[in-house]
């Protein structure tokens, strides 16, 4: 696991923008933790890094948004579900199948829905009210073959064990 802080909601889309260069096209990234703890901001990072040229907000009431930009982005909120199956029922396998990346809000609450290759995102409040703790889990072969390229590109936020 890697450990990264950023000081700012600025600096979090920047870490999130970083993490996008690592991504490729088929790719599954879950974001974790509490309300207000920054996944839509890291989406929006993520989503400006491929040149996604609209607005990206939460889909919390319409559940899924669709971006296109450098390959297309799924962003995913599963706060309102209440049941694994309605992720299934939403075309969770149509959903992962495609050339882009998929990113899931409250992913960590459906981990056992999904493949296992995916990477973890977890965000929570620091100290300060902007300051953010970032915690990425590799899950898979895939993920776990660009740890060297993970670590790259959170050179500047990483935090040393």
């Amino acid at each position: 696991m890697l450990t990264a802080h950023t000081k700012s909601a600025d600096d979090t889309r920047a870490l999130a923008a970083e993490l996008a260069a690592v991504a490729r096209p088929g790719d599954l990234v879950l974001l974790a933790g509490d309300l207000g703890a920054g996944k839509t901001t890291f989406v929006q990072g993520f989503g400006k890094a491929l040149r996604v040229e609209e607005p990206i907000t939460s889909p919390t009431f319409v559940i899924v948004h669709t971006y296109e930009g450098a390959f297309p982005i799924v962003h995913v909120d599963a706060y309102r579900l209440e049941h694994l199956q309605e992720l299934l029922d939403l075309g969770l396998g149509e959903l992962l199948d495609h050339e882009g990346v998929t990113l899931i809000e409250w992913g960590d609450a459906v981990i056992p829905a999904l493949p296992p290759e995916f990477l973890e995102v977890r965000l929570e409040l620091d100290d300060d009210d902007d300051a953010r703790v970032v915690q990425i889990r590799q899950s898979g072969a895939s993920w776990a073959a660009r740890d060297d390229a993970l670590r790259g590109a959170l050179d500047r936020w990483l935090v040393e064990p």
